[in-house]
């Protein structure tokens, strides 16, 4: 785990070497990997007292994790804290201090004390949209999910590119894969938006009187059984017009041939009336 001077170094170095803005975010966020997550916090040293001001004793998860929260000591010490690597403080934050503070670093300010206030501050953003629409591509959005029992409310929010997430939930957590949890995306006023991948082509209607193939090259037979010599095969996604069948079978025709396939391997279009 990095201690803040170590991301600090870091954040001077990429400014120093002329990386891009949203690249120094992105790989500030990463180097942020396994710093704590504490409510209310926006990027304080994790400290006794940030630790004592933010949470009561009480609160059972945090009290389990935190030396500093399970001792009597009035200036406790927390030498030998996963959260005091090598004897040097990290940072800690709730979710939307993280993205708050990481986009500080380049000189992005959100407006906004949450993750809701922040979504609804328009002028945070240069684009937004829902993530089943696409998020653009090359681009770092700041990521939300909406709560379905109350659709005002953002309920967490986190950093995303082409993607990859990284958030502060249970500690600031990396994830190659975007989990399906994300509703929504913002770019905000500073990072070059790219473009949204365009929606996939919606298939043509299937004609009436006609069927879709939908099994591996199905065979076109003489006649409504497997015993039958098979005419030809044909390809899954091609269509066959029917005519009346019997049973289980349809009376089909294609290639200016004409035989029959069984149901089960074919979707009949219906009537656009």
């Amino acid at each position: 785990m990095n201690s803040a001077r170590q991301v600090d170094e870091q954040i001077r170095t990429m400014k120093a070497d002329g990386w891009a803005v949203q690249d120094i975010a992105w790989w500030t966020a990463r180097l942020c990997e396994g710093w704590p997550y504490v409510y209310g916090a926006w990027g304080a040293y994790c400290t006794p007292e940030e630790r004592r001001k933010r949470y009561k004793s009480d609160h059972p998860t945090i009290y389990s994790k935190c030396q500093v929260l399970r001792s009597d000591d009035p200036k406790p010490s927390c030498s030998g804290c996963k959260w005091f690597p090598n004897g040097e403080r990290v940072r800690c934050f709730d979710c939307r201090g993280f993205t708050d503070w990481v986009l500080l670093q380049v000189g992005i300010d959100l407006v906004g004390e949450g993750a809701t206030s922040q979504w609804n501050h328009d002028e945070n953003w240069s684009l937004k949209g829902e993530v089943k629409d696409g998020i653009p591509g090359n681009t770092l959005v700041c990521l939300f999910y909406r709560e379905k029992s109350n659709p005002s409310k953002m309920a967490h929010t986190g950093l995303g590119l082409n993607g990859e997430t990284v958030e502060c939930s249970n500690g600031v957590e990396y994830h190659a894969k975007m989990a399906a949890k994300w509703t929504h995306w913002a770019v905000p006023v500073g990072i070059s938006a790219g473009p949204v991948p365009p929606e996939p082509p919606k298939p043509e209607p299937v004609p009436e009187g006609y069927a879709i193939v939908t099994g591996k090259n199905v065979a076109l037979r003489e006649g409504p059984t497997t015993r039958c010599k098979v005419l030809l095969r044909v390809p899954t996604g091609n269509q066959v017009r029917i005519t009346p069948p019997p049973a289980d079978w349809e009376h089909v025709e294609y290639s200016g041939k004409s035989g029959y396939m069984m149901k089960a391997f074919l979707k009949e279009g219906e009537s656009n009336a």
